[in-house]
């Protein structure tokens, strides 16, 4: 489990496959999951790592903040996807040492009781159905001048995921979004994290549906 050398290309490609579906690395706000995986980062990834790039600029905007974040910070092995080999070693152990320690009960026993809550959720949501406030929303993002790469920019803000939130087609046209879930505040953020290609977004119209 983890990342790999965050320090090295892979390592960083790897961090932004895993954030393709993500806001954070664990949960839905930031925590100290993101501290330790941002401190492990050397500089901020290029920017054709839109994912990572996002997740970066997010993070480093609560510098003077990260001690208060929640959670508990863990070894960096502790965080990213399940599949990475190890290739620095230092996961190279002698198999007697191993001899009756289970490595992976715990993270079974929370994956399964993270299932049956998922599955007692979905049960009680589809016994209440309850109408959804949504709203029509048109963004006016703009680029820094004629020469920004229009199809990152798109791209970049395309990447930016949250549930309840439905982009529209890449002409100026409105994204679909559910008013208790998604807020105009955190789409400008995270849009305009992305510095290198967005100069400012505005807001053209704000329609319930």
């Amino acid at each position: 489990m983890g990342f790999g050398d965050l320090k090295s290309p892979t390592g960083l490609q790897v961090l932004n496959d895993y954030l393709a579906d993500k806001s954070y690395i664990e949960g839905y706000v930031p925590s100290q999951a993101d501290v330790a995986v941002f401190e492990a980062v050397s500089d901020s990834p290029p920017a054709n790592l839109c994912h990572a790039l996002r997740w970066y600029n997010r993070i480093k905007s609560y510098e003077k903040e990260k001690a208060s974040l929640p959670g508990v910070k863990k070894a960096l092995d502790k965080y990213g996807p399940a599949d990475v080999e190890d290739t620095t070693g230092s996961g190279a152990t002698d198999s007697k040492d191993d001899d009756g320690i289970d490595l992976f009960g715990s993270d079974y026993e929370e994956e399964k009781l993270r299932e049956e809550r998922l599955a007692q959720y979905e049960s009680k949501k589809a016994k209440k159905p309850a109408l959804v406030a949504k709203s029509s929303i048109l963004l006016d993002v703009k680029p820094w001048d004629d020469e920004t790469d229009m199809a990152q920019l798109e791209e970049c803000v395309r990447s930016i995921q949250a549930d309840g939130l439905v982009w529209g087609s890449s002409k100026l046209v409105p994204c679909v979004v559910e008013d208790d879930k998604v807020g105009t505040d955190m789409l400008e953020e995270q849009i305009t994290a992305f510095e290198d290609y967005v100069q400012s977004m505005d807001v053209a119209a704000f329609n319930k549906i």
